[in-house]
């Protein structure tokens, strides 16, 4: 469960990549799919490419995948895949539905890897699917406007900007508009809601370590949500410092180990894993 941001270094990261919660024997693969999806996103992102030289780049990429031994990272591989390639010839979004639907593409499937490799039931897709959806649209608005003027791309819905009287040029600004900031808004919360569903995951999971990362994960998420109400990400960048990370994780790491000692419910089934 972690946000696709490929053009970040690991020093700029706003969520745990293959975290020390992560049990050694399982950091390899975590490690292998992350770098391979980085691979991918940074063809997608390519400004020396035109969308069809992405395209073919994307389409080779995927072939290699066939002639290594590892279904289950590929299978999602192959979704995250669909995501870049639609960022390679359709840079906007016209709603809420067309983004979160992009997400479902872009960022769930790092969420359900994570749980297959840990061995988790599907039953846990629906909430992982709202984090890491809700760790995509952080990750949009952080960058937003460095997307347009970059990469000329726009994770905003368009129908949202046009009602609030916003126009897409206002990204190019250093400063928000207010219609551009009731835009924002409307994002965060449905980064909000999707977090609230969310919340039950740490408890519903079988691996207390994947339980706990996911504890850390969402705790920074509520952080940064409520950093970006407050600030301005055109005008700065929008990130938790490392200090804040390094109180607010590992805090609701610690909260969510003694709620499943002493609170969580018969029919959770645990694991060290």
């Amino acid at each position: 469960m972690t946000e696709r941001s490929p053009s970040r270094t690991a020093g700029e990261e706003n969520f745990p990549v293959g975290s020390l919660l992560i049990a050694p024997e399982l950091r390899p693969a975590v490690a292998r799919f992350y770098r391979a999806a980085r691979r991918a996103d940074d063809i997608a992102d390519d400004p020396s490419l035109s969308p069809t030289a992405k395209l073919e780049e994307l389409d080779r990429f995927e072939a290699t995948l066939s002639a290594q031994a590892d279904p289950v990272g590929h299978r999602h591989l192959r979704q995250l895949l669909r995501a870049f390639r639609l960022d390679a010839v359709q840079p906007r979004c016209a709603d809420w539905d067309a983004l979160a639907a992009y997400c479902a593409d872009s960022a769930n499937p790092v969420g359900r890897f994570l749980l297959d490799l840990h061995g988790e039931e599907p039953s846990g897709y629906s909430a992982s699917d709202a984090l890491c959806t809700a760790l995509q649209v952080l990750n949009h608005l952080q960058d937003c406007g460095d997307d347009y003027r970059t990469l000329d791309r726009i994770y905003l819905p368009a129908d949202w900007l046009a009602q609030e009287g916003a126009d897409e040029r206002d990204l190019a600004a250093s400063r928000s508009t207010p219609g551009l900031r009731r835009v924002l808004d409307r994002c965060l919360a449905e980064v909000d809601a999707l977090l609230a569903k969310a919340a039950p995951l740490p408890l519903r999971l079988r691996s207390t370590r994947l339980a706990l990362e996911s504890a850390a994960i969402l705790a920074l998420a509520e952080a940064l949500s409520d950093r970006l109400k407050r600030q301005d990400p055109l005008a700065e960048r929008v990130q938790l410092s490392r200090p804040a990370m390094f109180m607010v994780g590992p805090r609701a790491a610690i909260s969510c180990l003694w709620r499943r000692t002493f609170f969580a419910g018969a029919g959770t089934r645990r694991h060290p894993a």
